[in-house]
């Protein structure tokens, strides 16, 4: 297996793990959206705890990559995904989030 396999081999045991209702077409789409940034350990989570990571998935996910236009439900989404995700949860990986935030928003189809 490849290194792309072996981060999609630990994003389903996080799914699995909390109970994520995530199909593993959709997620490897999103996983292969973000590019090199899932293997690199200060890209490959998102902190939630930090607003200017939240600025970032605002302005390079929402924005830039599904052209959503910005305001406060942008905001909102992102803060509540991170709340599904979990406050305890320190692996907050990228792909998922995005994908449980791309389908909070109703743009999941944008990765099929």
């Amino acid at each position: 297996m490849g290194k792309f396999d072996d981060q999609m081999e630990v994003y389903l045991a996080e799914v699995k793990k909390h109970g994520f209702k995530l199909k593993k077409d959709y997620l490897t789409a999103v996983a292969k959206s973000c590019g090199p940034s899932i293997y690199k350990a200060n890209s490959a989570k998102v902190a939630c705890s930090k607003k200017e990571e939240r600025d970032t998935v605002k302005k390079s996910f929402l924005i830039k990559k599904l052209g959503l236009k910005d305001g406060p439900k942008l905001d909102e989404a992102i803060v509540e995904t991170c709340k599904e995700m979990g406050s305890g949860n320190r692996n907050k990986y990228r792909p998922i989030f995005y994908a449980l935030l791309a389908k909070r928003v109703r743009k999941a189809a944008f990765f099929k």
